[in-house]
């Protein structure tokens, strides 16, 4: 498994952003529910959002990003950064764990 950092931008007035967000919310819902978006929220100030995700490739998420309503309707504009996270905080060690035993047992420096 692999981590992705996901931002988005409004590209569209807040208006037209909040047209579609109880359908983003539903898709946000829908990857949670399969297991690739671990965290998300909104950026400060209300310019777009954040999303940490975990998947297979760049495909699966890329993928993911073009059932966005935000992305269909053209609302937003994303970026995608694949990393390898090193170093965890109290708390998320686990999540180490759970990437180096899904990639054999790399180990974490």
């Amino acid at each position: 498994m692999h981590l992705y950092l996901i931002t988005l931008e409004y590209c569209a007035p807040l208006g037209e952003v909040d047209a579609l967000l109880d359908e983003h919310k539903a898709f946000l819902r829908r990857h949670y529910e399969s297991g690739i978006f671990l965290l998300s929220g909104r950026r400060e100030p209300r310019t777009g959002g954040v999303i940490l995700a975990r998947a297979h490739n760049t495909e699966v998420i890329t993928s993911a990003v073009s059932e966005d309503p935000f992305c269909r309707e053209g609302v937003a504009e994303y970026s995608i950064v694949e990393f390898v996270p090193s170093k965890a905080g109290p708390g998320l060690e686990w999540l180490l764990d759970s990437l180096a035993n899904e990639q054999g047992g790399a180990q974490a420096v």
